[in-house]
């Protein structure tokens, strides 16, 4: 506290942001400042100022945008948006208001459809973008990835399109510069550090070379891509905060900050914990040279996506996880209650006799990311593990 008193303001806000995002790779947010005169010898005039060297800043950049130069990785520097900051701020201090409100003066209703939506829209993230549309774990039919599709946009999370791409990314370099929440650069960034400033021009650039043309070619990931502000609008928050008003007599500002502002914070912090939590604490028995751990707590509450050391081993699996039963992997059951009805199928899961050879192999064996895979049909799988796989109620 005494060093922190003695620096000037801006110099306090640079060096918590260099806590929060890595000592050598934030750009000063403010010029920093000097507390107190230079000391000159009586009769000399104080050396004027010299002017300090441009720092490096990597602008905003989309698919579209020129390749990023080598050096631009090698002189990446962190640049904050101020606006996600202050929105994500807005949404926490509403959400923490309305967890006031769910004691003091919301419905019971307003409370149980809250949580409802975060059931919900956690299978719009973990049964769709993830399970279905990142990994090909599995087929849906159309009215199925209807479903899928409201309830994702329901979380609001990115369009499927966008949401896919960078979790293939994350697959194909995790943990390294291109992961766009490479873990190794601690729990803040990886939970949610990397959504408060730009991509490295690591992420952008093998983003570019993952395959898409699956997602290119579904009409209704297209469709939501098109119009996914809309129907973020619509789903995430007018109809979340209409209905309890109009349905059992809600108050708007309960309806608000319970059902819409609550849920949505909650449901975005239960993801982001399988990009943190999930990288950083747990066992990992099937391989122990990387980060993806097995997290029950995660597990629970993300509705089966904390069986995570499996997963990023075996990223087709359906299942993401080697346990047969639904207690904490509620997703599983949601697939194939549809499969029974024939709206999910070619259901991919590994036998145990290769989980039991791969956890064997990866005790001795030395790690490289390269060659990692995204899902089912990635050009670096192996022959052997497609060759092994089960697949379940299969389209014939």
């Amino acid at each position: 506290m005494q060093i922190l008193t003695k620096m000037a303001p801006s110099n306090v806000i640079n060096t918590a942001a260099r806590l929060l995002f890595g000592p050598e790779s934030v750009v000063p947010l403010f010029e920093e400042q000097k507390v107190g005169r230079p000391i000159t010898e009586p009769g000399k005039k104080a050396p004027e100022k010299l002017n300090p060297e441009p720092t490096p800043v990597i602008e905003e950049q989309t698919a579209d945008s020129p390749k990023p130069k080598k050096e631009d990785a090698d002189t990446y520097r962190v640049k904050i948006v101020w606006r996600n900051v202050m929105l994500f701020a807005y949404l926490h201090l509403g959400a923490i208001y309305g967890f006031y409100l769910i004691f003091t003066s919301a419905k019971i209703q307003t409370s149980i459809f809250g949580f409802l939506l975060y059931q919900a829209s956690a299978i719009g993230i973990t049964a769709g973008a993830h399970r279905l549309w990142s990994h090909r774990a599995y087929k849906a039919k159309w009215p199925l990835k209807l479903i899928l599709i409201i309830l994702n946009s329901l979380a609001f999370q990115n369009s499927v399109f966008e949401w896919a791409r960078d979790h293939r990314v994350h697959h194909k370099y995790s943990e390294t510069d291109a992961d766009p929440h490479n873990a190794k650069r601690g729990f803040f960034f990886s939970h949610v550090g990397w959504l408060l400033c730009r991509k490295h021009p690591d992420v952008i650039q093998k983003g570019r070379c993952i395959d898409l043309k699956d997602l290119d070619d579904e009409p209704l990931v297209q469709f939501q891509k098109r119009h996914y502000l809309k129907m973020v609008l619509l789903f995430c928050f007018i109809l979340p905060t209409v209905v309890p008003v109009y349905c059992w007599g809600e108050t708007w500002g309960n309806a608000w900050y319970v059902a819409t502002l609550w849920r949505y914070a909650f449901i975005l912090n239960v993801t982001w914990l399988v990009n943190s939590a999930a990288h950083l604490w747990g066992q990992r028995p099937y391989d122990k040279f990387i980060n993806p751990a097995e997290n029950i707590s995660v597990a629970i509450l993300a509705l089966g996506e904390g069986w995570h050391n499996y997963h990023h081993v075996f990223p087709w699996d359906y299942k993401t996880a080697e346990l047969g039963n639904y207690r904490a992997n509620l997703t599983t059951a949601f697939i194939d209650f549809f499969a029974k009805i024939g709206w999910a199928y070619d259901l991919k899961t590994v036998p145990l006799s290769l989980v039991h050879k791969r956890a064997n192999r990866t005790g001795t064996r030395k790690h490289s990311h390269e060659g990692e895979v995204w899902g089912w049909d990635d050009e670096n799988m192996l022959k052997e593990d497609k060759d092994h796989a089960v697949i379940f109620q299969k389209d014939e």
